[in-house]
């Protein structure tokens, strides 16, 4: 019986997170604008987005955004999780709970905070002052993603190839990055998704002409949404879905029969 509760339990929860996707995605194929009435399917909406000058902007600047962003963050991010695991343990854990703050802190605390140091340091809010914004909360993620694999390294190998005369920058780039990779990739996916949906710090750290794509579904939201809208979310899940199972083949080591 209590086996039966909690496999009801566990489809609840699952209905509850995926029911919402589920009807947007059937959605983005009905011919009615009416989301209370189903009048056909149809592709139309798909052929709407992609006239929509507006949205195409916002992917434009939302993708660009979320690679460079997912990119950089990743490289400094690796870098200072390999720094702080070499440091004493009194200051990585000191560094380490400063690297916490962003990620606790409220997001509208950081939006409204890096907006002021922007036009204190007088940098036009714009492209860059939302791409350093998106670096800078991405970066501690990169970190709590790549030292766990680092923990898991074992420090004889290491200090066996630089007793054997490898460089430092040798056994870095032999050796502990390809250990550390599937953690690198974790960042750098974990970077890239919380760049595409993040509203709140980019609507404080963008400029005129700069939008992404939640600040876009915002704007329309407060005149009503297009069904074009579920058509984007839908293109966004399946490359999204796509990536993620390209990376789990690629990461998955294989088993011996």
């Amino acid at each position: 019986m209590k086996n039966k509760i909690s496999k009801l339990y566990l489809a609840l929860v699952f209905l509850f997170l995926y029911a919402p996707i589920t009807v947007l995605v059937v959605y983005s194929f009905n011919d009615s604008k009416s989301r209370g009435n189903w009048g056909g399917f149809t592709f139309k909406w798909y052929l709407e987005l992609f006239k929509d000058r507006d949205i195409k902007t916002a992917l434009y600047y939302t993708v660009t955004i979320a690679i460079l962003a997912a990119v950089i963050s990743t490289i400094v991010g690796t870098v200072s999780a390999i720094g702080i695991y070499n440091m004493k343990t009194s200051r990585m854990n000191f560094l380490l709970n400063i690297n916490y703050l962003p990620i606790i802190n409220p997001d509208i605390v950081t939006g409204i905070a890096l907006m002021i140091l922007f036009l204190s340091a007088n940098i036009k809010l714009g492209f860059s002052s939302m791409l350093l914004a998106h670096i800078t909360f991405d970066i501690p993620y990169v970190i709590l993603s790549v030292l766990p694999k680092l923990k898991q390294l074992d420090n004889n190998i290491t200090e066996a190839a630089l007793d054997l005369g490898a460089t430092p920058f040798y056994t870095l780039k032999k050796i502990i990055i390809p250990q550390i990779k599937p953690g690198i990739i974790t960042g750098f996916l974990i970077a890239f998704t919380l760049s595409i949906d993040d509203f709140v710090i980019s609507f404080f750290t963008t400029g005129s002409g700069v939008t992404n794509l939640s600040i876009e579904i915002y704007s329309m939201a407060r005149r009503g949404i297009s069904p074009t809208i579920n058509a984007l979310s839908s293109l966004m899940l399946v490359v999204v879905l796509g990536l993620l199972l390209i990376i789990n083949k690629r990461t998955t080591i294989p088993t011996k029969e």
